[in-house]
């Protein structure tokens, strides 16, 4: 069993406000130390990966929660950049979406995505959705070593 005593950072892509907070606040109830950061959109994701503009200072996130559906710069564009980078693709992306299309499951493990989880429409089985992410990557998967960033 996986054991994280130090902060765990997180980048949560998501657009949908109601989505992010429901999010933020099942993981910030979380028994790990936990700092989620929220960007809205595929174009900011890549600008906090990549300590461009207002995300100069941004920490390299130990796990990205991707929404698929993201304005500017969609989720699979935003997935296959970041493991076609040799100094990000070691962070663990978890595809969390509304689309259960096969196609979209499919494109995102070709794209090296971790895992892939539908959002329910329920908000009890979205918390547990949520809930059961950060017990599988926060309690028992060993994340790669904190990297500077």
């Amino acid at each position: 069993m996986a054991t994280h005593a130090r902060l765990l950072k997180i980048l949560l892509v998501e657009d949908s406000k109601s989505d992010a907070i429901l999010i933020q606040r099942t993981l910030k109830g979380s028994k790990f130390l936990n700092e989620i950061h929220l960007v809205r959109d595929g174009v900011e994701a890549s600008d906090f990966l990549y300590q461009r503009g207002k995300h100069v200072d941004a920490p390299r996130p130990d796990m990205i929660l991707l929404d698929l559906n993201l304005p500017k710069k969609n989720g699979r564009e935003l997935l296959a950049e970041i493991k076609a980078d040799d100094n990000l693709m070691t962070i663990p992306v978890a595809i969390l979406t509304t689309s259960s299309d096969e196609a979209d499951i499919l494109r995102s493990y070709q794209l090296h995505a971790n895992c892939y989880l539908v959002k329910p429409v329920n908000l009890d089985q979205f918390v547990e959705v949520v809930k059961s992410i950060e017990h599988f990557w926060f309690a028992l998967v060993e994340l790669p070593p904190e990297q500077s960033s």
